[in-house]
């Protein structure tokens, strides 16, 4: 099974590789493919407990009701809400070009599994002053289940083995 995730994961890795512009140019690279079947098993397979044990469709089903505001993929635009892609290991309140209250910018965390886990389950109550209008999840399997979503949908890359 390890061989079978090192083998899915290093391939990922090759697929995200890109090629230098031709012209020459400054342009950022081409946004990486969306994972297929496969990646996306290795991936949540490499996850720590629980999240290794979600249901990526639910996630997806659960996700739709974030859809109206955010989007997921790379270099995709911002909303009503910042562009997730690439959330995990950054800063809260500094997605670039996204106007986020004070309480998000100043909030002095790095977005995690947990810190999501909490903000999602409420985000008013986790950071009193968000200017984020939405409830919150309140079933627990249904806040794992759309974290791994989004981590195996928005780049997310486990940490290397030492």
């Amino acid at each position: 099974m390890t061989r079978l995730i090192l083998t899915a994961l290093t391939a990922l890795t090759l697929v995200g590789c890109g090629q230098a512009d031709a012209g020459g140019g400054s342009e950022s690279p081409p946004a990486r493919p969306a994972p297929m079947a496969a990646e996306k098993a290795a991936l949540l397979a490499a996850l720590p407990s629980p999240y290794n044990e979600a249901d990526l469709e639910n996630g997806r089903r659960v996700f739709a009701r974030c859809r109206s505001c955010h989007t997921v993929t790379e270099g995709g635009p911002n909303m009503t809400g910042p562009n997730l892609y690439g959330v995990f290991g950054r800063p809260a309140g500094s997605q670039p070009k996204y106007d986020y209250s004070a309480a998000v910018r100043d909030a002095g965390f790095v977005w995690d599994a947990d810190h999501l886990d909490h903000w999602l389950e409420n985000p008013r109550t986790f950071l009193r002053g968000t200017k984020m209008s939405f409830p919150g999840i309140p079933d627990a399997t249904d806040r794992r289940d759309v974290i791994a979503w989004l981590k195996v949908e928005t780049g997310y890359a486990p940490p290397a083995a030492s």
